[in-house]
């Protein structure tokens, strides 16, 4: 069998970079997408280090056409595509909902919601048609997809909407050995997360302000490389990886 490709958007912080080590220590080969190549270059030097392959392309998933030039990179490149986690994400300034602007509403959905899509189809544009034929997505979900947290709007409604993406395509796959399945993430340790245990914290739904605890990011990394080690005829549908006590469990 030859080596197993996968690619991950946003690979160059946080849970893409745990990601990408993670699928490299498992053994595939991981096209790393993001904007900043310098960051991507730095998760080929620590992925390199432990014996892992990749290849970085700087891609804005804001562009469709930069999405379509990343996955003719990886055609390109290895000529097939196994996995592929979709990652990237941004959220909006947390102000009250009705202060949130258009612009800033549509560069979230943008990149939380039309970038998967696109991925996801250039994915299975792939898929369908390699040999073997077949392959696995994976959505970065959040604990958002199942509850807000205040002055969310944008952020969560794409997370949400992801739960459908995944389902739909899920659905959408099977006749082409497409699984598509989906990681709900609570407080990992990423610099996103920082302002969670740094100074006041986090607002909380009582309007309170609290520090989180977190968790290593690299929990997240092992449950995508998990899912992403599957026989294709078994799917993780969703899972939810959480710092043990974050207040999300009777949140509200």
């Amino acid at each position: 069998m030859t080596t197993k490709i996968a690619l991950v958007t946003g690979a160059g912080t946080g849970v893409g970079r745990a990601a990408s080590l993670a699928l490299m220590k498992a053994g595939f080969t991981v096209v790393l997408a993001g904007r900043r190549i310098e960051m991507l270059q730095e998760t080929q030097k620590l992925g390199e280090a432990e014996g892992g392959k990749s290849l970085p392309v700087s891609a804005d998933m804001a562009d469709p056409a930069s999405i379509a030039a990343l996955f003719a990179k990886t055609m390109e490149s290895y000529g097939r595509l196994d996995v592929l986690f979709n990652n990237a994400g941004m959220g909006a300034p947390p102000v009250p909902f009705e202060d949130l602007g258009l612009a800033q509403w549509q560069a979230v959905v943008n990149t939380n919601l039309t970038a998967p899509f696109l991925c996801t189809q250039h994915a299975f544009r792939i898929m369908k048609d390699q040999t073997p034929r077949g392959g696995r997505i994976i959505n970065n979900g959040s604990i958002s997809a199942h509850a807000p947290r205040p002055f969310s709007a944008a952020y969560t409604s794409t997370k949400h909407a992801i739960t459908g993406l995944t389902k739909a395509s899920n659905l959408d796959g099977r006749a082409y050995d497409i699984a598509v399945g989906q990681v709900d993430i609570g407080n990992a340790a990423t610099p996103m997360t920082d302002r969670m245990v740094n100074g006041p914290g986090v607002m909380q739904p009582d309007g309170t302000m609290s520090q989180e605890p977190r968790m290593d990011a690299k929990a997240v990394g092992d449950a995508v490389a998990y899912m992403a080690g599957l026989p294709l005829d078994a799917n993780v549908l969703f899972m939810t990886v959480m710092a043990t006590k974050m207040p999300f469990v009777g949140r509200g």
